[in-house]
């Protein structure tokens, strides 16, 4: 079958700058309540993917995200948001978009249409065999994804993509390809809609996912986050006081004392 953009395709909507601010807004949440079931089918091919991630990140591998654009900027917020949730290195998730940092505020021209880019990005941080690379492209078509999956898989990397387009080019350069098919956006084309929020909530449950099986999520609580501000200082101790039955001010010097939710269950538990 011949591949063709289905995120490309026209919106199921027309005139829509005729229409009142509530039906478009209507509009736009009929169409993103189609996301969660394009999703669906795959939930099994994630779940091998985040096994076999979690299995390479307990020999010391690591996850890199690659993509452009909107896909790229979401594999850096995906990324950047390991550290803190689940208190893991910085360098266990690493999300790479190309045209580099710049890129997350401001579109670089031409920069996903580089074939090599990726793969010199990713040898930036010494890339290893139990590493794993998934290319992010609604399109299915980004040269920077591509050429980054071809030559982490030449490798010996663990290679998957998120796409919204079935038989795109992505999905051959991946091992594991992940096909959400969440159909035309509603204005025409602009893949940061229901196509980016597949990849959004593909990713959440990627990280969620492999931070579970790596041990980091204890019942179904954060116990290892970062506790950088007072807001997540009360979370903790509210933690703390659900496991423990503590009062608040005995749980939150037990979580000042230790550092974290889990060392000072631990402690407790411990006594």
């Amino acid at each position: 079958m011949a591949f063709e953009r289905i995120t490309e395709k026209s919106s199921l909507y027309n005139n829509l700058e005729q229409q009142s601010t509530e039906q478009l807004l209507t509009w736009i949440n009929r169409e993103d309540h189609k996301v969660p079931a394009a999703i669906e089918p795959i939930i099994p091919i994630i779940a091998e993917l985040v096994d076999k991630i979690a299995e390479r990140m307990k020999m010391g591998g690591r996850l890199f995200y690659i993509g452009a654009g909107t896909s790229g900027r979401l594999g850096v917020v995906d990324a950047s948001e390991c550290p803190p949730t689940f208190g893991v290195p910085h360098g266990w998730v690493i999300g790479l978009i190309a045209g580099g940092d710049r890129a997350m505020r401001k579109a670089v021209e031409f920069a996903e249409d580089d074939t090599e880019q990726a793969w010199k990005d990713m040898t930036e941080h010494a890339i290893g065999t139990n590493d794993t690379v998934i290319g992010i492209a609604a399109s299915g078509t980004t040269p920077y994804v591509i050429g980054g999956l071809n030559e982490a898989r030449k490798n010996g990397l663990l290679t998957a993509c998120i796409t919204c387009n079935p038989d795109a080019p992505v999905t051959t350069a991946a091992e594991i390809p992940l096909v959400a098919v969440t159909g035309p956006e509603f204005v025409t084309g602009s893949t940061r809609m229901k196509a980016g929020t597949a990849q959004k909530l593909i990713l959440n449950m990627i990280s969620t996912g492999v931070m579970i099986r790596l041990g980091r999520v204890l019942g179904n609580r954060m116990v290892d986050m970062h506790l950088s501000n007072n807001k997540l200082v009360d979370r903790g101790t509210r933690m703390i006081m659900d496991s423990t039955e503590l009062p608040y001010e005995e749980a939150n010097a037990l979580l000042v004392q230790h550092g974290s939710v889990r060392k000072a269950i631990e402690a407790h538990e411990g006594k």
